[in-house]
């Protein structure tokens, strides 16, 4: 499905930046998608010709400033029963098999439901990260796209995780600007 949101792109020469937005359905973890969506030059010179213009950076790579294809995204994937019934399927049955999957009526304590919540957002991230790797070692990005682009990862729950997500998911070469940001780094 990524491969296939990646060709529906419009106006790929215009594309600097392939994003990937981890979310929840109802902020429940055992629901998470990914919205697969893009960012364009043309949005962050628009942007910055405000004149109240954020810094370069922000106009840039800031996911609160981008647009609908970058921060809705164009495709949805992952466990979202109306955008990806497909995957929704497939993840329910791998949290079944790992032991994580719980219904609200469960009787569980609300430690346990944390726990296997911390788990199922730790796997999925881990699953958004392999996707990307898997995009870019197996040339999709670039064969796509015509280039290659860094894919940007960002939690809406977890903001600060967005340059470890996004360090562990592209060649060092693609996200260098990019981590100029990173307060670990800094």
């Amino acid at each position: 499905m990524a491969a296939r949101a990646l060709a529906e792109f419009p106006d790929k020469s215009d594309i600097y930046v392939v994003t990937f937005r981890i979310d929840s359905v109802d902020q429940d973890a055992r629901f998470p998608y990914l919205a697969i969506g893009y960012n364009t030059e043309t949005d962050v010179a628009r942007l910055s010709a405000k004149a109240n213009s954020l810094d370069a950076w922000e106009a840039r790579w800031s996911y609160a400033c981008f647009p609908p294809s970058g921060l809705e995204g164009h495709r949805v994937a992952g466990h979202d029963p109306e955008h990806d019934p497909a995957g929704a399927e497939l993840h329910r049955r791998e949290a079944l098999a790992q032991g994580l999957w719980y219904e609200d009526d469960d009787e569980l304590s609300e430690q346990q439901r944390d726990e296997r919540d911390e788990r199922l957002d730790q796997q999925f991230h881990e699953l958004c990260v392999d996707l990307a790797r898997w995009l870019h070692d197996g040339g999709r990005i670039v064969e796509t796209l015509g280039r290659p682009l860094p894919v940007v990862l960002y939690d809406m729950f977890d903001p600060d995780e967005m340059f470890a997500l996004t360090r562990a998911a592209n060649p060092p070469e693609l996200v260098e600007e990019f981590l100029t940001e990173d307060p670990e780094t800094r």
